[in-house]
């Protein structure tokens, strides 16, 4: 008889044990912030941009939980989630934000700036007294489409912060969009839009270089061309003579005979306006039987006069 309740209470105890095992632990559902974009931003304020701009969304944060302090739980920080995703939302944000400013975003490959975010910081915290509290901070950089930095990288940041539940986490939503929303607003959107609109004059971008994709205020400078000698029908040619790394010396390139006349723009790579003064440019007139003769022409006083004329008085050889 011993014996038989002593089986009895083996079998009550293991199907306690499997009930138990079977039993999985209650996990809490996380709590889902939702971001918004609550800024559009200045509609059309940069309407008339002479080229585009792509944009790319880098994460840079060293941690990625959205949720950094929170004592209403002694334990632990509660689970949270967005919606959507941090990256996929700055990245859509930012191009609908900047559509509204009116930059003209994927345009041309071979034109575009390149303009880079990295998202340093977007986070959350809520301290008993005080309340909500967000941080967002971004890395803003802006490339030419050779990827030369022509806007150095800055740091901007938008914070924001107000009383409220500890248990009302969309009042924490509303803390962290509008902390992203003056982060956006911190970008300098002015200097950005600079870069992508050719100046009127070559004065006004003293350091932006020719490359040959047409988008500097040099390359749209038109310089008259007047070369005459006496007598006429002397050949002409023309090259660059340069004292600055940044442009090179060229051979001589025949262009006409005298009378030569033309108007044409610059195409001399990496010339800047700043650098002008230290490039040439040595004009060639010879005729058979004649000495021949050189003359050069200092590129800043042509730039600002926008003109290149002389006439040569040859001499014949002995």
């Amino acid at each position: 008889m011993k014996r038989w309740f002593w089986m009895a209470g083996l079998v009550v105890l293991m199907s306690l044990v499997s009930c138990a095992s079977m039993k999985k632990p209650r996990v809490a559902s996380p709590r889902v912030l939702y971001l918004a974009l609550t800024d559009e931003g200045y509609a059309n304020r940069f309407v008339d941009l002479d080229y585009g701009i792509r944009l790319n969304v880098r994460d840079v944060r060293s941690d990625s939980r959205v949720l950094h302090k929170y004592d209403a739980r002694a334990a632990s920080l509660p689970q949270v989630a967005v919606d959507p995703e941090v990256v996929p939302f700055v990245s859509e944000s930012v191009r609908r934000y900047m559509r509204t400013m009116g930059f003209n975003l994927d345009a041309d490959v071979s034109t575009d700036y390149i303009m880079t975010l990295a998202v340093r910081e977007f986070n959350l915290g809520y301290l008993s007294g005080i309340g909500w509290s967000a941080v967002v901070q971004l890395a803003v950089e802006v490339c030419d489409r050779d990827r030369r930095p022509v806007c150095p990288s800055v740091v901007v940041a938008g914070r924001a912060a107000r009383s409220g539940n500890a248990a009302d986490f969309d009042a924490g939503a509303q803390v962290l969009n509008e902390a992203y929303a003056r982060a956006l607003k911190d970008i300098d959107w002015d200097r950005i839009a600079f870069f992508l609109k050719r100046a009127s004059s070559p004065s006004l971008e003293k350091n932006k270089q020719v490359t040959g994709a047409g988008d500097t205020a040099l390359e749209s400078t038109v310089i008259r061309w007047y070369i005459d000698s006496a007598p006429k029908g002397a050949d002409v040619s023309t090259r660059v003579v340069s004292s600055t790394s940044e442009v090179k010396n060229t051979n001589s390139n025949y262009v006409g005979s005298t009378p030569y006349e033309t108007t044409e723009t610059f195409d001399i790579k990496g010339l800047t306006f700043n650098n002008s003064g230290d490039v040439q440019i040595e004009v060639t007139c010879e005729k058979a039987g004649y000495v021949t003769q050189k003359r050069r022409f200092n590129l800043r006083q042509a730039i600002e006069q926008k003109e290149i004329s002389t006439k040569f008085n040859l001499v014949k050889e002995e």
